[in-house]
């Protein structure tokens, strides 16, 4: 009884603590949030917080003058524009690598698949300026595409790693099974190991989406003007207007809330791709 007691009183001290540090963790987003459905004078007067004993302050004006500001609105579409298209080539040629590096038999398979994890080392910063050279001569500097294709490039070893190693846990048996029913590779692949995979996949999309849709220091080296994301965006408002609060807010907002919807929107495949392999 009295252990009983001691788990029922230590579980609940845990699930408390873990409760308040959320809360704690969130009070930032909170902050953000009343802060971007506040007018400027309100903010410049007092705390974000203030809005608890005053609703009155709470307005959608900031919202209003956001979507009026152009350079904004287009950063975000630019966002969206750079981030899709990155994060489903990752997956999908990281998917396909990663099942011929786990399944399929060619010259030199295991030679290949170190040279590509050999690539998870090379920081980001080295290769800044080769591949900004590069994209000036092929006439990429400064467009979408050229983004699109610098975080491909990175954003592929890490995938083939990792989807390679979730692959090659599926019982061969399974395969062997599937290929005497006259499966070839490719339909083996997405009837079979996809299916199969999606968690790990999953897991691979939220990562990718997340460092493609938070990145600021690609996008200031390769965009311009036309083609800058909502970071650089919001970096250029505070340049130039230090006090234009009432876009930074909510527009940092905006740029934050989507990729937590994203997550939470897959939450369940992230933990179950995150936890497959430790339990055999």
């Amino acid at each position: 009884m009295r252990a009983w007691l001691t788990d029922k009183v230590n579980g609940g001290l845990v699930r408390v603590f873990l409760i308040v540090v959320g809360l704690f963790w969130l009070v930032p987003t909170v902050g953000l949030l009343v802060s971007s459905l506040r007018s400027p004078e309100d903010m410049n007067a007092s705390g974000w917080w203030k809005v608890f004993s005053e609703p009155s302050q709470l307005t959608v004006d900031s919202y209003r003058k956001l979507l009026e500001n152009g350079d904004i609105t287009d950063s975000l579409l630019n966002t969206v524009l750079i981030t899709v298209p990155a994060t489903v080539l990752v997956v999908v040629i990281g998917s396909l690598a990663g099942y011929a590096f786990a399944w399929m038999e060619f010259p030199g398979r295991d030679w290949w698949f170190l040279a590509v994890v050999g690539l998870l080392v090379v920081p980001v910063q080295v290769a800044l300026i080769p591949i900004a050279e590069l994209f000036g001569r092929l006439g990429l500097f400064g467009s979408t595409l050229g983004v699109i294709l610098f975080h491909v490039g990175f954003g592929l070893p890490f995938a083939v790693f990792l989807l390679r190693n979730f692959f090659a846990e599926i019982p061969r048996e399974l395969l062997e099974a599937a290929r005497l029913d006259g499966a070839g590779e490719l339909r083996l692949f997405f009837r079979v190991v996809m299916p199969l995979g999606g968690p790990a996949i999953a897991s691979l999309g939220i990562f990718q989406f997340l460092w493609v849709w938070n990145d600021m220091l690609v996008a200031l080296v390769f965009t311009d003007a036309d083609s800058q994301p909502i970071t650089v965006a919001l970096q250029t408002q505070v340049r130039q207007f230090g006090n234009n609060i009432d876009v930074l807010a909510p527009g940092a907002f905006i740029s934050m809330v989507i990729p937590l919807a994203v997550f939470f929107a897959f939450q369940r495949q992230f933990v179950s791709g995150v936890m497959a392999g430790a339990v055999k």
